[in-house]
């Protein structure tokens, strides 16, 4: 007999929904590494002739001391998350906490760890230099528009590149964002977020997304898209990684340029409005509401490294 569930579903679909959702429960770039890192475990294993699943944590631990020196704590870190998540998939248990595990982390860290590169935060003046360097072609408005609604918004580049016509209504004094999910919104509760006209029409990012969505006769789906050699605009949205292909070629083209610790990346664009927000006096709990940042540690990460460049405490001591 076929049971069937009070919405008229049988078991065995809701059993088969149940781990289509269980797939879904990360993100697809975190899946993707996940599986990355795996396929790296399971290859050791096999040149080790060890066992990887289920894998003991004395086998972790070698695992992970073997590329200790080559690779960032994050890195290692994700690595063990990922090994975990395999176990426990397949209903094997594999403790994390085990000193193998943890305590190899540790000295990994203490032996070979290196400061955790940040993104570099883009000042307003390095903005504005970034879109004189765009033009008025249908590239440079998409562009000048990418940078100042990242920049206004303190968008990730996963939340520009999935932004549509129906996620922006105008209002008299800017326009609203509704963001319909983000990194660190996994159950989609949502949020919308006002950002206002700017005091110039070349660096108001509503103008700019107005000019862009006008020229390329945008009205529906996404709003960042493709624009090919021909000038023709793809109906389909940008990918993650064309934000930063193209924060990359226009930060050339404007000579700005990043660190080896600090390199220039999307994410400057939410770091640059914290840190700009901050040293132009704004409150904490109001940088946090526009950024949607879920700890004020996490988002004080910026505001210290914003100190770096104010006056130091070290020229009161009569030096």
């Amino acid at each position: 007999m076929t049971v069937k569930s009070k919405s008229g579903k049988t078991l065995e679909h809701a059993i088969s929904l149940s781990h289509e959702y269980q797939s879904d429960a990360d993100s697809s770039s975190t899946t993707r590494a996940y599986a990355t890192d795996w396929a790296a475990f399971e290859e050791w294993c096999k040149i080790n002739v060890l066992p990887a699943l289920p894998a003991t944590p004395e086998t972790v631990g070698a695992y992970l001391a073997s590329c200790g020196e080559a690779y960032a704590m994050s890195t290692l870190r994700r690595r063990v998350a990922a090994i975990a998540r395999k176990h426990r998939h397949e209903n094997h248990p594999l403790d994390v906490h085990h000193k193998s595990i943890r305590e190899t982390l540790r000295g990994i860290a203490r032996n070979h760890a290196t400061p955790q590169k940040q993104a570099a935060a883009l000042t307003t003046n390095e903005i504005v230099r970034l879109i004189e360097v765009c033009g008025d072609d249908l590239t440079g408005l998409r562009d000048k528009a990418l940078f100042l609604m990242g920049f206004s918004g303190a968008l990730r580049r996963s939340e520009l590149v999935v932004l549509t016509v129906a996620n922006i209504r105008f209002i008299d004094d800017g326009m609203q964002i509704t963001i319909e999910r983000s990194k660190t919104d996994a159950e989609a509760e949502g949020a919308v977020l006002t950002i206002a006209r700017g005091s110039s029409s070349e660096t108001c990012p509503v103008f700019a997304l107005k000019e862009w969505m006008k020229a390329a006769e945008i009205s529906y789906g996404a709003i960042f898209r493709k624009v090919d050699r021909w000038g023709k605009v793809h109906e389909k949205g940008l990918v993650p990684d064309a934000v930063r292909q193209i924060l990359k070629k226009r930060a050339a083209m404007a000579g700005i340029k990043g660190t080896v610790m600090e390199p220039i990346s999307p994410h400057g664009l939410r770091s640059g409005f914290v840190t700009t927000a901050y040293r132009s006096g704004a409150m904490d709990e109001d940088i946090m509401g526009h950024t949607r940042h879920k700890t004020l540690t996490t988002m004080r990460r910026y505001i210290r490294r914003s100190k770096l460049g104010a006056k130091s405490v070290s020229s009161k001591i009569g030096l």
